[in-house]
């Protein structure tokens, strides 16, 4: 008997209809008609789902021929494959989108440095820009849970990034308007770490809130 066999069995015999368990499971009917006719796969969290709604256990549901049993674990190991260089491939996407505009906002300074109003630029950029970007980023690494416990540590990272591309601007500015070197302003490190920190605990406590009611 193949997986998709023992799960209409089970369903059957816990009373349940394709919409019911469909509904309870937060999928469409359809799903439920391709994992039970075997065109596709449960992943792992639907069939621990369906254990505890079907009142069966994980072992009894999945206890059968060991050809099936392999062919399920290597579905398995090929979803988590698939979901872990997914989610590689996303960090690489935010972490380069993050750095880019930093790098761009800095870089594009020079094209206005010769217009009429480079301080309201770098006011702008400083003001705005990056701690929007600053802010969403630290947003999605916290909702997404990426890098872990080390997360919080992206914080200060950016918090480095908001004080040394504020205070780039502000140099050419003053520079340019006086003629004098002015060195960074560290004041503007804290400030950094507070947008930081507020972007990664929203993320986190909106995670934490997903993860209690899938409970």
């Amino acid at each position: 008997m193949e997986i998709g066999s023992m799960l209409k069995n089970a369903r059957s015999e816990a009373g349940m209809t394709q919409e019911k368990a469909a509904e309870a499971l937060g999928v469409s009917r359809q799903t439920i008609s391709n994992w039970e006719t075997g065109k596709t796969y449960p992943d792992i969290f639907s069939v621990i789902r369906m254990s505890d709604l079907y009142s069966i256990s994980l072992d009894h549901l999945l206890k059968e021929e060991s050809s099936m049993k392999e062919s399920y674990a290597e579905y398995l190991k090929n979803s988590t494959d698939t979901v872990n260089s997914n989610e590689r491939l996303s960090k690489i996407i935010l972490l380069c989108a993050v750095f880019g505009v930093w790098a761009l906002s800095v870089m594009l300074f020079w094209l206005v440095k010769n217009g009429t109003d480079p301080v309201g630029y770098s006011l702008t950029v400083t003001w705005t820009v990056l701690p929007v970007m600053f802010f969403g980023a630290s947003y999605i690494i916290g909702v997404r849970d990426y890098f872990g416990r080390w997360k919080w540590l992206t914080a200060l990272i950016f918090s480095l990034m908001y004080t040394v591309s504020g205070s780039i601007t502000s140099i050419m500015a003053d520079n340019m308007l006086y003629r004098s070197v002015i060195w960074p302003d560290f004041t503007k490190l804290p400030l950094g770490l507070i947008i930081s920190l507020a972007g990664l605990a929203a993320g986190s406590f909106v995670r934490a809130r997903r993860l209690r009611q899938e409970q």
